[in-house]
């Protein structure tokens, strides 16, 4: 790797942006896209590796090229630090994700009941200031308070986050829906937010919640069929 390539690949990275290094087996030429121009199927290549987080080999005009992905972490950011939190975290790390719990309220923010994960007692939306989600960030708001998920979801919204999701019922999302409406945002932006949230898998308990959100967020970010919203004549996951 020559050092121009090196210093670009690590200003790409320190600037959060996916990039994907193309390096041609023969002779070890380099390039990265999307800055660098490339033929068509090697483009097309380097797209599905920073989309699947997989590396690949193809062959461009009897050329063997190697494809590598360098994506932003996946990052997961739950406002609220509830019982739902604390059996979707581990759950999130273990499917790859860089976890942030947001929560003001001190006495449940706490080292013991999210043990090694990263917190943020500051207010949701100075959190989501300082964290600034990108396309690979995850936000689920799960507090049920107006008052901290409100906030957070006007700077969710304002983000590229490539999933926002907001606990509460049917009922409750449309107050929410019409407090959103006051701020400013319409029904185009507000219809980013998955709410009810998660999978209807008939979820009760907090365990069981906290599975069909993830799945619902490896859904979206997988493009699967499942991501689609259910019908309103559909049972609510989360409690009102």
């Amino acid at each position: 790797m020559t050092p121009e390539i090196l210093d670009r690949l690590l200003a790409e990275r320190s600037a959060g942006r996916p990039v994907a290094l193309l390096t041609r087996l023969s002779d070890g030429h380099q390039c990265l896209w999307p800055d660098d121009a490339c033929p068509g199927a090697l483009a097309e290549a380097a797209a599905a590796a920073l989309r699947d987080d997989q590396a690949r080999t193809v062959t461009l005009d009897g050329e063997p090229w190697f494809v590598h992905p360098h994506n932003p972490p996946l990052r997961l950011v739950v406002v609220g630090a509830v019982h739902i939190a604390q059996a979707l975290v581990p759950m999130a790390a273990r499917v790859g994700f860089a976890v942030t719990v947001v929560d003001p309220r001190r006495a449940f923010a706490t080292e013991e009941r999210f043990e090694g994960v990263t917190l943020s007692t500051d207010w949701p939306d100075e959190a989501l200031d300082a964290l600034r989600p990108d396309a690979r960030t995850a936000i689920v708001t799960l507090s049920h308070d107006p008052k901290l998920d409100d906030p957070a979801l006007d700077r969710a919204l304002k983000s590229p986050a490539f999933y926002i999701g907001a606990l509460g019922s049917r009922r409750t999302h449309a107050k929410r829906v019409a407090r959103l409406k006051e701020m400013g945002f319409d029904d185009a932006a507000i219809a980013r937010i998955h709410a009810p949230i998660g999978l209807d898998i008939e979820a009760v308990t907090a365990p069981e919640i906290a599975l069909s959100i993830l799945a619902e967020i490896v859904a979206v970010r997988r493009g699967a069929a499942l991501a689609a919203r259910r019908q309103p004549s559909s049972p609510n996951t989360a409690a009102a």
